[in-house]
């Protein structure tokens, strides 16, 4: 793969996605652009980078981005954002007028597993007979197509899923297990670009972006977290991974005390969200 092939892809990924590839990782774009090279046709990146140049080949590179996005999700991943959300939710429902449901957002959803991971939550929460609604997006329609099925491996519902709630909120079928339908009906999922304007998505009460920050330089982490902040409700928190901070990059968003990953809007009363 010549350096000048390489540079282009790496800049398209990341204009599109934000997605930043450093300089080492061209295997990466090896294995993983390997199955599409062969489903186009194309004997090497070098020739599939040309095809890239044509101002022709948005859906080509639509699935360029697709194929470098990692798209690791697991149930309940990393528990205590979880936990944290089942103390937080009777007080953002209370603080609601009557009518008006609890919006909770997803990003960068994967396959799924996150945002039925919230519904299982939900699922246990009276929440006063509030209406809650559940968004999940990705940039990545595969994915999508996945979450949108709600069917899992045995290896999927093994990785964080308590044995209790899949005999609750799963039905086994061909040696998979699929969501039962009122689980699976808590949920929408959609194909969005974190990079987009987020305005058309409306105001959340609850988002979900985690271990997704990683992946972009500063200034994009900044855009997107104030981009985030200005959708989220005054008293909303946000959860991020273990591994990504707001410190340094906005100050729209506060860490809450004693949590990990799990931040308020400035000024927002953070103590009553510690739980």
């Amino acid at each position: 793969m010549k350096r000048d092939s390489f540079a282009f892809i790496a800049g398209l990924v990341k204009d599109r996605s934000g997605l930043v590839l450093a300089a080492d990782q061209g295997y990466m774009l090896e294995t993983r652009l390997g199955p599409l090279l062969k489903r186009e046709g194309l004997p090497d990146i070098d020739t599939l980078a040309l095809r890239l140049k044509d101002p022709r080949s948005a859906k080509l590179a639509e699935a360029v981005t697709e194929a470098l996005t990692t798209n690791e999700s697991s149930f309940f991943r990393d528990g205590k954002p979880f936990e944290h959300l089942r103390r937080a939710l009777p007080a953002l429902a209370a603080a609601r007028a009557p009518g008006v449901p609890l919006r909770i957002w997803s990003a960068a959803c994967s396959t799924g597993q996150e945002a039925y991971s919230i519904g299982m939550i939900l699922a246990e929460l009276t929440l006063g007979g509030r209406r809650v609604e559940i968004i999940g997006t990705d940039i990545a329609q595969e994915v999508l197509a996945r979450a949108r099925d709600g069917s899992f491996t045995q290896f999927e519902v093994q990785r964080g899923l308590p044995a209790r709630l899949l005999v609750k909120h799963f039905r086994q079928e061909e040696g998979r297990w699929r969501v039962a339908p009122e689980l699976r009906a808590m949920a929408r999922f959609e194909h969005f670009n974190l990079l987009s304007d987020l305005r058309p998505l409306g105001r959340f009460d609850v988002i979900f972006c985690r271990n997704v920050l990683i992946y972009f330089d500063t200034p994009t982490k900044v855009r997107v977290l104030d981009a985030m902040a200005a959708q989220l409700a005054s008293d909303g928190v946000l959860y991020l991974g273990g591994a990504e901070t707001v410190l340094g990059l906005t100050g729209q968003l506060v860490p809450i005390t004693g949590e990990r990953g799990v931040y308020a809007k400035a000024k927002a009363g953070v103590a009553a969200l510690a739980g």
